[in-house]
């Protein structure tokens, strides 16, 4: 008979008691999921988008659902770094449970400063870094569409942070493999990918977009073959570990990306509609290796290719 499977990975030198992460922005702070799921269930928890300071975010609505899917566009509304250190990170540390803290900034300079702040706070398992922001200093270019920019800014964190550090990319860069590269050679420890699709919806009675800021973030269901996909051609092109997302709502969904060749996955709008959704995908992930008589999660990561 085999022996149990055995769900721990190792992200960077993190380390997971299964590969299932809570995406930032879903999950909040984990206070909001207490009544009906512990902390603890996940591999680790990536807390809510953090910049250097306080930010409002977008007028509303900021949500509108469409098929399969769901538009936001909160605009990373947080109380500012120093307020989540003090507020809200000390509430996670009592679960066994890795933390994430995911950073954006306008500036390459709020990136730095940011990552500067956070090498000092060993209560934080690591940084991921969305580079989907508009760079104010280059006329809103996201830094994670250009691969010199992404080369310098993760290059300019490195030399700050010595932890983990991953950077989370857009799938609307012309090359995701290049881009991808150009992390790694900087310095970056892992890859996580997707974020959100651009999207928009039009109210077709009042004849304008439903959000004020027009186009929102599309996550759900409907951009998980964009994703899978673009683990596909990443885990191709670097040797990092890589965290795939993107309308992951069961098993199934997640062994799609680890056998496209993701090492964990991180799971966001889900949460919204099925809090259990954590520890019923352990429970799939573990039939589904006793079935396949995987032993490690390391296994079957990629294992489509081969």
């Amino acid at each position: 008979m085999n022996s149990d499977p055995v769900l721990s990975v190792n992200i960077a030198g993190i380390k997971l008691k299964n590969p299932l992460v809570a995406a930032s922005g879903c999950y909040g702070y984990g206070k909001d999921y207490l009544h009906w799921i512990s902390p603890e269930e996940w591999g680790a928890i990536t807390l809510k988008g953090t910049t250097l300071h306080s930010k409002k975010g977008n007028l509303p609505p900021r949500l509108v659902e469409t098929p399969s899917g769901l538009i936001n566009s909160v605009g990373l509304q947080n109380p500012g770094v120093d307020a989540v250190l003090e507020e809200e990170l000390p509430a996670m540390q009592g679960y066994d449970v890795a933390v994430l803290m995911n950073v954006s900034g306008e500036t390459e300079e709020e990136y730095v400063l940011l990552a500067d702040k956070l090498s000092s706070v060993p209560a934080v398992s690591g940084i991921e870094v969305n580079i989907s922001c508009p760079n104010v200093e280059k006329g809103g270019l996201a830094f994670g569409e250009d691969p010199p920019m992404v080369e310098k800014l993760i290059s300019r964190m490195r030399q700050k942070y010595a932890g983990p550090l991953i950077v989370k990319l857009s799938p609307h860069g012309s090359n995701l493999p290049e881009i991808a590269r150009a992390a790694e050679k900087a310095g970056a420890d892992a890859i996580s990918l997707v974020n959100t699709l651009r999207a928009m919806v039009i109210d077709i009675e009042k004849n304008k977009p439903v959000l004020p800021q027009n186009v929102g973030g599309l996550s759900g269901p409907a951009i998980r073959p964009v994703a899978v996909r673009a683990v596909w051609e990443v885990s191709a092109a670097v040797n990092i570990p890589i965290i795939g997302m993107g309308g992951i709502t069961c098993a199934d969904d997640a062994l799609q990306f680890i056998l496209a060749g993701a090492r964990a996955v991180a799971i966001g709008t889900a949460n919204f509609i099925n809090p259990q959704v954590v520890k019923e995908t352990v429970s799939g992930l573990e039939e589904y290796m006793r079935q396949k008589g995987y032993k490690y999660v390391d296994e079957m990561s990629g294992a489509a290719r081969r």
